[in-house]
């Protein structure tokens, strides 16, 4: 082989290196990009999830609140109906007593 096929040869190989390193770094670049953009992305849900875990525990909350008001109102309701009732019996046994003791 010739000298200058020799140099040819060389020339050609560093330069098949230099592409190879580049390609490499290329490489390392992208990866380092998209781990980058994965842990944004888990990140930006992360944050979502929390946001919405937040809104259901508020909305829950809310609904809660509702839920106790209308369980307190049915309660004072039927408070007041058993008093009525109550205070009607009341009356009856009064009204049974006097009458044994007129009548007695």
């Amino acid at each position: 082989m010739s000298l200058e096929a020799l140099d040819t040869i060389a020339t050609a190989e560093e330069k098949a290196r230099q592409i190879r390193a580049a390609a490499q770094a290329e490489a390392k670049r992208s990866v380092e990009k998209a781990e980058e953009a994965v842990k944004a992305a888990v990140a930006a849900a992360d944050g979502k999830a929390e946001a919405e875990v937040k809104d259901l525990i508020r909305k829950a909350d809310e609904k809660a609140k509702e839920d106790a008001g209308v369980l307190a109102s049915n309660t004072r309701n039927r408070q007041a109906a058993m008093k009525a009732r109550a205070d009607r019996k009341m009356e009856q046994v009064v009204d049974k007593i006097v009458e044994r003791i007129v009548n007695g």
